[in-house]
């Protein structure tokens, strides 16, 4: 266990922040994932929405396809796959918008 907390205390310099003083689309991804092992939701979803939503649907696609196994006729999963990766990326655009509205127009750092 002592190596698991070695790495969630690890944290890289974004160069796209350090250049441009502004968010890239997975600044705070990190964060995100430290902070959701440690059961803050809340901070988790602040730093990058878009972990907590991996996790969600991580799980239900593992029920999904469980279920589906049982079933005589099986779901179709390559559409329902297809809109959430486009929900997925979606989450990452809005958030990377926000943060950098919220930092540059606002003044207010979402990622303390």
């Amino acid at each position: 266990m002592i190596w698991l907390e070695k790495i969630l205390k690890l944290g890289s310099v974004c160069i796209f922040h350090s250049l441009t003083g502004l968010y890239c689309p997975g600044c705070g991804g990190t964060r995100a994932v430290r902070t959701l092992l440690q059961g803050d939701l809340r901070m988790s979803v602040q730093y990058h929405p878009l972990v907590l939503y991996t996790v969600l649907v991580f799980i239900a696609e593992i029920t999904i396809r469980l279920v589906s196994k049982k079933r005589k006729h099986p779901f179709d999963h390559g559409k329902r796959e297809r809109i959430l990766v486009l929900m997925g990326a979606a989450i990452v655009i809005i958030n990377w918008i926000f943060k950098n509205y919220m930092l540059v127009v606002k003044g207010i750092d979402l990622l303390p």
